[in-house]
C-alpha cells in the first residue's frame, strides 16, 4: 500500500486490542488504539481514521452511543465502521445496521486473517 490507510481499533479487551493491532501493522495498516468509547470518540474526532473497528460493549460510552455521536458529525457520518462485539443478538445487530454501522462481526466467529480481509475488503484495498 503506497499510501497507507488508517484503522482505529476501539476495544477494551487490552490483549485482543493489541492481537488487532499486531495483525493489522502487519498487513500494512497504520493502526491507532483506544480501550473506552471516550478516548476513542476523541482520537476517531482527531486523527479522521480510514475505518474504526469498535467494540460495543465498552467502559464510559458504549459502542452504540460512540456510533451515534460519531454519525451526528460531518466527518462522522462517512466513516467506515466495522463493529466487534460478543453480543450475539438479532435485536442488536438491527439496531446496528439501523444506525449505519453497517459491518458486524460476533467476536467468537472470525479469525484475525477474517477481520484483516474484510476491512481490506471495505477499504478497497489489495
Amino acid at each position: 500500500m503506497a499510501d497507507k490507510k488508517t484503522i482505529l481499533v476501539v476495544e477494551d479487551e487490552k490483549d485482543l486490542a493489541q492481537a488487532l493491532k499486531i495483525k493489522l501493522e502487519e498487513a500494512g495498516f497504520v493502526t491507532l488504539v483506544a480501550y473506552d468509547g471516550e478516548s476513542g470518540l476523541r482520537t476517531a474526532f482527531a486523527e479522521h481514521p480510514d475505518l474504526i473497528l469498535l467494540d460495543i460493549l465498552l467502559p464510559g460510552i458504549d459502542g452504540m452511543e460512540l456510533l451515534k455521536q460519531l454519525r451526528e458529525d460531518e466527518w462522522g457520518r462517512e466513516a467506515k465502521v466495522i463493529l466487534l462485539t460478543n453480543v450475539d443478538n438479532i435485536e442488536t445487530i438491527a439496531k446496528v445496521i439501523e444506525d449505519g454501522g453497517y459491518e458486524y462481526l460476533v467476536k467468537t466467529d472470525w479469525k484475525m486473517d477474517d477481520v484483516v480481509a474484510k476491512i481490506k475488503n471495505k477499504l478497497g484495498v489489495d
